[in-house]
């Protein structure tokens, strides 16, 4: 495959992680003022919790995300099955990492036209996904909004509510210390994560054939690794949850933004590039853009999509009982980054 341009960022492909940052902080405290004490003070999750009405030791956890410009991949490939996976599954692995399972999911499609493949595939895909994490779809919402939305353009939304005991509460920030080892478990593909740099790299709204080429080093069609649905690690984890201390989901941000989130304050992550071999669909999309390998990390998952932390005693333990999980580094104090939160050497 030809490469077609070179040197792109996530920033020039109309994503500024950079600009976004003290817009999420300042929301976070907009909406931190509507807080009582039955809310779940932010300790490193994915999702938010409250006290149950009715069970002062449970706690309802929700969490709700997109799958953002994967849809125009999507439209370009004209297949959407995988999309409805996609956020189940993204939406199952926020609300884990408190430890919570889930309990029901609500689905939100605003689209420009009454478009009966899109919207039943896309459904379809929500329920495969649902079924296999024991979840309900309760209701949901399809807005046909012509003229908000472009011709065939589409938008995916999914809204998940779970529940967790609180004495199975993972509480990270308050039980990681130093010495403690990083277990990664490996993506299905991109995720949900980097669709719009992805688009950038292979122009592919303007020439979408290029989603039937085979990049060497694929399998397959370059749509088909494009469009593989975002793993859920429901499964694998809910088994050994009582080891580990807390897991961080590596989606937007990469490494640098999600892991952090569940470190405490003063502590870092080492991981060890050696430890794992990235797979070939970031070489593939790193070679046809040029993109520094410093922005790969900082957009994709790069093959490690969870990342579990345990005490040094419970590592073999957890690694015996979690398939294709491998030790990746550990946690250190800052002083030995040189203050930085997340170290890949």
């Amino acid at each position: 495959m030809a490469k077609r341009m070179t040197g792109i960022t996530y920033r020039e492909a109309g994503v500024d992680l950079d600009a976004a940052a003290p817009i999420k902080n300042a929301l976070i405290s907009i909406v931190g003022q509507t807080h009582g004490p039955t809310v779940l003070a932010n300790s490193g999750f994915f999702a938010g919790g409250i006290d149950s009405p009715d069970d002062p030791e449970t706690l309802i956890v929700a969490s709700t995300d997109s799958v953002g410009t994967k849809v125009r991949i999507a439209i370009a490939a004209g297949k959407f099955q995988s999309l409805g996976k996609d956020i189940v599954n993204h939406c199952v692995n926020d609300i884990l990492t408190t430890g919570a399972r889930p309990l029901f999911f609500l689905d939100y499609i605003g689209i420009d036209t009454a478009d009966e493949k899109r919207i039943l595939q896309v459904a379809e895909g929500l329920r495969d996904a649902c079924k296999e994490a024991n979840c309900s779809i309760i209701g949901g919402e399809t807005a046909f909004l012509p003229g908000v939305y472009n011709d065939g353009d589409f938008d995916l939304v999914g809204f998940i509510v779970g529940t967790v005991r609180k004495s199975d509460l993972l509480t990270p920030k308050q039980t990681i210390e130093e010495g403690d080892v990083l277990l990664g478990l490996p993506s299905s593909g991109m995720h949900t994560n980097g669709a719009s740099l992805i688009r950038q790299v292979f122009n592919i709204d303007e020439n979408p054939d290029v989603l039937n080429e085979r990049p060497e080093g694929l399998d397959g069609t370059l749509g088909d690794a494009l469009l593989a649905p975002h793993r859920s690690y429901l499964d694998v984890i809910t088994p050994i949850m009582a080891d580990i201390r807390g897991m961080s989901h590596i989606t937007g941000g990469g490494f640098q933004e999600n892991l952090p989130r569940v470190l405490p304050e003063g502590l870092a992550a080492q991981l060890n590039r050696s430890s794992w071999e990235v797979p070939p669909l970031f070489n593939v999309i790193q070679a046809a853009g040029g993109v520094d390998e410093a922005e790969m990390f900082r957009v994709f998952n790069m093959g490690i999509g969870m990342v579990l932390i345990c005490s040094p005693e419970r590592a073999p333990a957890v690694l015996a009982a979690t398939d294709g999980a491998w030790e990746l580094g550990s946690v250190v104090s800052q002083s030995a980054t040189s203050g930085n939160s997340v170290v890949i050497e």
